[in-house]
């Protein structure tokens, strides 16, 4: 009997070994160049930075973010790293990068590319305003040597063909990416698209959407609110979402309304999805 039980043990722990945790945050911080008063990326960075650190997860896909921005995340947390290009050639050109935990994580690819006709170059796609982009990598556990795709963007405010566009670009993506392996992927970004638009519904269908399927979700059913403390915002906006995959369980999803004097650190609210990978 005591022989069974201590081979129960030793596979029950060899199983615990074989998981591996994993959390992925998505969070439009606010670009830094423009006028917002009390709310200004000066103002407020210190306390944003310190929400990063105290959630501490191990990818975390960041949209509106410039240069002097992922420094500053950079230079208070030692422990991260980014990949990702601007979206254009502009000194203030906004980034949709990946930070990721450089000693625990080895980068084994990455591309930038546009969510326009011709992704491979910089360029605007469809009924859009602005250049949109799509940053993404494979990343391998330096421990357990298993590997996840990360994918990070920011659909266009305005075009709505180009929103059902930069879905559909996405799709084929992961779909290429995972053809030959079954290696876990998972995308997030700001999608400015709330959770009843038609376009957001259609990929819900194809892959599972953090929000309505972890097995605990706890926060508020927003994610922007426009730094309007004193009033409920209405729209999620921001999604964390991965493919089917037997491997993967989400056990938690967080949208995070942290604050300090009475005001958010920006003016989406984080969402962070925890996972565990067999």
């Amino acid at each position: 009997m005591k022989k069974y039980i201590s081979l129960s043990l030793i596979l029950m722990m060899l199983a615990c070994f074989a998981q591996e945790n994993l959390a992925i945050m998505s969070y439009n911080i606010r670009l830094a160049s423009v006028d917002d008063g009390p709310n200004h990326w000066n103002i407020r960075k210190q306390k944003l930075v310190d929400l990063i650190n105290y959630y501490d997860a191990d990818f975390i896909g960041v949209q509106e973010a410039q240069i002097p921005q992922l420094d500053f995340i950079k230079q208070n947390n030692l422990q991260l790293e980014f990949i990702g290009l601007p979206r254009s050639e502009d000194t203030n050109a906004e980034y949709s990068a990946i930070f990721y935990k450089k000693e625990k994580y080895k980068v084994i690819k990455q591309k930038t590319m546009w969510l326009s006709e011709t992704p491979n170059q910089v360029s605007k796609g469809w009924d859009a305003a602005y250049n949109r982009i799509i940053t993404y990598g494979l990343f391998e556990n330096k421990k357990t040597k298993k590997s996840v795709w990360i994918i990070n963007t920011h659909f266009d405010h305005v075009g709505k063909i180009a929103r059902q566009k930069s879905l559909e670009m996405i799709d084929n993506l992961i779909q290429q990416l995972t053809k030959e392996k079954n290696v876990p992927a998972f995308f997030m970004g700001d999608f400015n698209m709330n959770h009843d638009d038609a376009s957001v519904k259609y990929i819900q269908q194809k892959y599972l959407d953090t929000r309505l399927n972890a097995e605990v979700v706890y926060g508020p059913n927003f994610t922007w609110e426009d730094f309007k403390f004193h009033e409920k915002g209405t729209e999620v906006l921001d999604y964390i979402l991965y493919k089917k995959n037997e491997k993967v369980v989400c056990k938690s999803f967080n949208t995070i309304d942290d604050f300090y004097d009475f005001k958010y650190p920006s003016d989406h609210l984080p969402i962070l999805a925890k996972f565990i990978i067999q």
